[in-house]
């Protein structure tokens, strides 16, 4: 990521527990990125981005909330698709710049309709 984070320090009004939103390491846009995981197999789902509120959102719906960095919404995993993230837990790195949220994934991650996004394009090694 080649944003510089931004300040430790949640934005004004954030309803994020203060504790939690200390911790967190923000890119000048003010996201992270948070990485799904399939709780049960460790299978890595996908990548999307969060603010303190989708985080707040997550933490207290049950349901992965992201950040649409293209349409500039939020957006609730699986309110369109039906393939629902219902959170099993949700962890921050040691940075405080990444969380990872482990889910019970329903049908396809990826938009594109497949399990997960890491499927299609595994790339040469040793090269």
């Amino acid at each position: 990521m080649a944003s510089t984070p931004a300040p430790s320090t949640p934005p004004a009004g954030s309803p994020l527990d203060p504790a939690v939103a200390a911790r967190l390491r923000r890119n000048a846009e003010g996201l992270f990125p948070a990485v799904a995981q399939q709780y049960d197999t460790g299978e890595v789902l996908m990548l999307g981005w969060m603010d303190d509120e989708a985080l707040h959102r997550t933490l207290t719906t049950g349901r992965c909330t992201y950040w649409s960095r293209s349409r500039g919404e939020y957006w609730v995993k699986g309110d369109t698709s039906g393939h629902v993230q219902h959170v099993r837990a949700v962890a921050l790195d040691c940075d405080g710049d990444t969380v990872l949220v482990q889910v019970d994934q329903v049908g396809a991650a990826c938009h594109t309709g497949e399990r997960t996004c890491f499927d299609a394009d595994r790339l040469p090694l040793g090269q």
